[in-house]
């Protein structure tokens, strides 16, 4: 009897979890749908989870300015790869020290962070010590330092570096071993769960983010790919609100918006899809089980 009950509570939450997941992946199906689709039939139709006539439209006037598109992927790789990787050792090393009890000034830090948390300095003064300051003007750099150490992450690895027991740190100091040495060969390695969820988050930032490359960049070959995919919907949009030309609205007819915006998505999506099985498996299960023993 009990096993029978148990059977049908674990095809209970069987279900749930299956309905859960097939909620979440449908609205990317649409998305799918949609950049295979018709402006007429999204138009006329909405968007639908089979598209009635499927085109590749979207996709040849992308392929249009692939050259660009490639180089703006190229820049976006190189941000989040890079930015991801020094903000999981700036965070890191700032959880790290918030989390040492030995540490004396660890409160008054923790103040400090949780203050930027609450209270910012307005986007003009941020704009100028950027600009003027750092020099970070049409820079990779201008799209990596900005969002580099931030509070909640810091606070994230902070919690789960204080459940670490501190004969840890006693032991590795007794052997001779340095800040950075218990850091990087003891802490580390048993935080990379939290460390990965982290990176996975900042990963998604820096891929997603197009407002920095508005800020400081004018070069176009310097362009992230979110920023020129916004420049390119924005453009396709100024074609079909126009009414200065008759010639420019007979050309933005012919041009699919709606599938454009879709396949965009599609495209900027992808790596992200190809990332996150390498880092879900961090977020259930911790690597310290066995790490001290009694």
């Amino acid at each position: 009897m009990l096993t029978r009950r148990f059977s049908l509570s674990q095809a209970a939450i069987g279900t749930i979890v299956l309905l859960f997941s097939l909620a979440c992946l449908f609205p990317f199906i649409m998305v799918v749908s949609g950049s295979l689709s018709t402006e007429n039939d999204i138009v006329n139709y909405g968007y639908a989870l089979i598209p009635r006539h499927v085109t590749l439209s979207s996709y040849k006037i992308l392929l249009l300015g692939s050259s660009r598109i490639v180089d703006a992927y190229i820049i976006s790789i190189l941000v989040t790869v890079i930015g991801t990787a020094l903000s999981i050792i700036v965070n890191g090393m700032g959880g790290y020290v918030m989390a040492r009890r030995s540490f004396k000034y660890r409160n008054v830090l923790s103040i400090y962070v949780i203050i930027t948390m609450l209270f910012s300095g307005g986007l003009v003064p941020w704009y100028i010590i950027c600009v003027r300051y750092l020099d970070l003007k049409d820079t990779l750099w201008a799209m990596i330092l900005p969002p580099l150490a931030n509070a909640f992450n810091m606070f994230l690895i902070r919690n789960f570096m204080m459940a670490i027991p501190e004969d840890l740190y006693e032991s590795a100091k007794m052997d001779g071993a340095s800040e950075y040495r218990i850091f990087f060969r003891l802490i580390a390695p048993l935080s990379v769960p939290v460390l990965a969820t982290v990176g996975l988050f900042v990963a998604l930032g820096y891929w997603n983010d197009w407002f920095l490359g508005l800020m400081f960049i004018d070069k176009q070959e310097l362009q992230p790919l979110q920023l020129l995919l916004r420049t390119l919907v924005s453009n396709v949009e100024f074609l079909k609100s126009s009414s200065n030309a008759a010639a420019m609205q007979q050309i933005s007819a012919t041009i699919p918006s709606e599938s454009i915006k879709m396949a965009l998505t599609v495209i900027t999506i992808g790596p992200i899809i190809f990332l996150y099985p390498f880092v879900q498996r961090y977020f259930v299960k911790g690597l310290m089980v066995g790490a001290v023993k009694g």
